[in-house]
């Protein structure tokens, strides 16, 4: 090379880097001024802690809460609600006219006869996800909640996460223009999974968590439909669980401009 040659060689000259502050935007969610409805809980295992530790945080009213094992329903019930009634059959949960709510935290299988009931029971219903096995069915239960004048909600918290809920008021507001293409990464230990059911489902991520990032994209690229979907998937490096844990998922989509919401669908 010549002598001209230097360390920083095809390297355009860069001003120095400065942080800004970030707008201000209305990203957190919102309770209703003053609807405090009764909830009950059905489905007492490892994710509905999470749900009743949320639950308390927002002082929300949990007075029943019902699991097949007594024992779990008494663990979350010492825990996070002393004083919530304990059920091991939901029929008798989803007859109390007060409770207005019902988050139905168990499996698919178990899920899809809980989710009719209550909804037949004129109760609102949030359904752990993902919402059901069969489309067929989901439809049918979203027309059931129609006709029954009440809501039927599917638990899509990461949109919820502080800087997904962020990101999609800044994509709404139009502060990032017209959005080209959005690039998620994330690194989730999954070796909870071993000695479990969990660890018996091979496509456990698409299955279990990608419906997330999934439903992040849609609300980043709103009205602009998908062209292609397609993934790869691997085992990871040192991974001991066995379905394969490493994915990578891509999709195209129509250039239209987005108009993504900001509020729960």
């Amino acid at each position: 090379m010549s002598e001209q040659a230097s360390d920083d060689y095809g390297l355009s000259n860069v001003s120095p880097a400065k942080q800004i502050a970030a707008p201000e935007l209305d990203y957190r969610p919102r309770d209703p001024a003053s609807y405090r409805p009764a909830i009950g809980l059905i489905g007492c295992g490892g994710i509905s802690a999470h749900h009743l530790a949320a639950y308390r945080a927002a002082g929300y009213n949990v007075v029943a809460l019902c699991d097949l094992h007594e024992d779990r329903a008494r663990d979350r019930q010492t825990h996070y609600y002393p004083h919530a009634d304990i059920y091991t059959d939901y029929r008798d949960l989803l007859r109390r006219d007060e409770i207005e709510v019902v988050d139905i935290a168990t499996h698919p299988p178990e899920r899809a006869p809980i989710i009719e009931a209550a909804l037949l029971a004129h109760k609102h219903v949030l359904s752990q996800k993902p919402f059901v096995l069969d489309l067929d069915f989901g439809e049918r239960m979203a027309d059931l909640a129609d006709q029954q004048g009440v809501r039927l909600a599917v638990n899509q918290n990461g949109r919820w996460a502080p800087h997904f809920a962020y990101m999609r008021q800044a994509v709404a507001s139009g502060l990032l223009g017209q959005l080209a293409s959005a690039c998620l990464t994330v690194h989730w230990d999954h070796s909870w999974i071993i000695g479990t059911p969990f660890e018996d489902i091979h496509d456990l991520v698409l299955y279990d968590f990608a419906i997330h990032w999934f439903d992040i994209v849609t609300c980043f690229f709103g009205a602009r439909q998908p062209r292609q979907v397609f993934a790869s998937t691997t085992r990871a490096s040192g991974q001991r669980a066995r379905p394969p844990c490493w994915r990578r998922y891509r999709s195209t989509t129509k250039m239209r401009r987005p108009t993504c919401s900001s509020t729960p669908q």
